[in-house]
């Protein structure tokens, strides 16, 4: 009899785990990522199942609520300034994706965690264990990137991983087994991301719904920076506030 049980429970999950692994519908129009050999197939994705992990003690803020102290602006020109106590990010039509970024670059295990508002509907994003290096004409930040899309796009991406600077998008939020982080992020609202890199593991939240499960298994990004970015673009107004880091 127990054999039996672990057996149905086994084929139930087996059944679940195909299920919400699959590209779904509304998805479909999404599913030609241009420019990228890393996206994580569908049936190979691992799912973020846990619960967001305490942000209640043992973190230290990295925005002092009052200046950009220990933050440093790189390769565009758009701007960033303190506003009424939170950092307000501008898209300046022309610039290049621009990164406020942590000039402590050794981050390694940790979680992250910071909220967003958009102003002004705009593509951002978390930049962690970032990178930089020399380019022909501008120094060059890559690495993985917690998505923060904005709503424009209708596709929910937002919590999913993309490369960036780096090969483009490695975990996407298509599946069916995402259609709730899908939903997550809210308009005219404060909206919570929050970031978990253990070893070679990450996982990210968006509003406490689970989203992205990556593993870097070769791994390429061991220790960096945080980066809050505004990508280039017509339009962006983006408040970050709360920017908080527990390192493990």
């Amino acid at each position: 009899m127990i054999r039996l049980i672990f057996l149905a429970l086994g084929c139930a999950f087996l059944v679940a785990n195909t299920y919400g692994n699959k590209i779904s519908e509304d998805q479909q129009a999404y599913a030609a990522i241009k420019g990228t050999g890393l996206v994580v197939s569908p049936e190979n994705a691992l799912l973020n199942t846990d619960p967001e992990p305490s942000l209640s003690s043992g973190f230290v803020d990295l925005f002092n609520g009052e200046n950009l102290e220990g933050w440093t602006s790189r390769v565009g020109y758009n701007t960033f300034e303190v506003r009424d106590g939170v950092i307000v990010g501008k898209c300046v039509p022309s610039s290049r994706n621009t990164y406020l970024s942590t000039d402590k670059e050794d981050y390694r295990d940790f979680i992250f965690t910071a909220e967003l508002k958009w102003a002004v509907d705009g593509n951002s994003g978390i930049m962690f264990r970032a990178q930089r290096k020399p380019g022909k004409k501008y120094e060059v930040v890559y690495g993985p990137q917690c998505e923060m899309e904005g709503f424009a796009k209708g596709r929910g991406w937002s919590g999913g991983i993309f490369a960036q600077s780096a090969g483009g998008w490695i975990y996407p939020l298509w599946l069916d087994a995402h259609s709730e982080a899908r939903r997550a992020l809210k308009e005219e609202v404060w909206n919570r991301v929050t970031i978990q890199a253990i070893g070679n593991e990450v996982k990210t939240w968006i509003n406490g719904i689970p989203a992205a499960h990556w593993i870097d298994k070769d791994g390429t990004y061991r220790e960096g920076f945080f980066g809050l970015q505004v990508h280039s673009g017509d339009q962006g107004e983006i408040h970050f506030r709360n920017i908080k880091v527990r390192e493990l």
